[in-house]
């Protein structure tokens, strides 16, 4: 029975904060890609707009707000490889799941070899 509880082990505290953080960024990366590919219709959208006033946006303005977008997407995923790097970091075993506790039951995350990629590391996997 104790096998079962492993997973309230004060131990484990450092990686369930970072797993939380990192799904917590997956999510926030899924919102900011869905919002990504809805500007190229508001784009679409103001521009068949300009035409039908024949008015030309400012300078600088057109693409602004996707560039913007573009980057805070780049910044979600570099955040989140180093949130995978400190995670794979604090597992204490490799090639195997370790449960931890995600606020509801055991939930598993471990670090596995890349399948067919021998140099390329360990990918990270989480089942909650």
């Amino acid at each position: 029975m104790a096998s079962n509880l492993d997973y309230l082990d004060p131990k484990l505290l450092p990686l369930e904060e970072k797993v939380k953080a990192y799904l917590e960024a997956e999510e926030d990366l899924r919102k900011a890609t869905v919002e990504a590919r809805s500007l190229p219709t508001t784009e679409a959208a103001e521009e068949a707009a300009a035409r039908q006033f024949e008015q030309r946006p400012a300078t600088g303005s057109f693409h602004q707000h996707a560039d913007e977008v573009e980057q805070r997407i780049q910044n979600m995923h570099d955040d989140l490889a180093e949130l995978r790097r400190e995670i794979i970091a604090l597992l204490p075993v490799r090639d195997e799941f370790v449960k931890v506790n995600l606020g509801y039951g055991p939930s598993r995350v471990g670090a596995f070899a890349a399948a067919g990629q021998p140099d390329s590391g360990y990918e990270l996997r989480i089942v909650h």
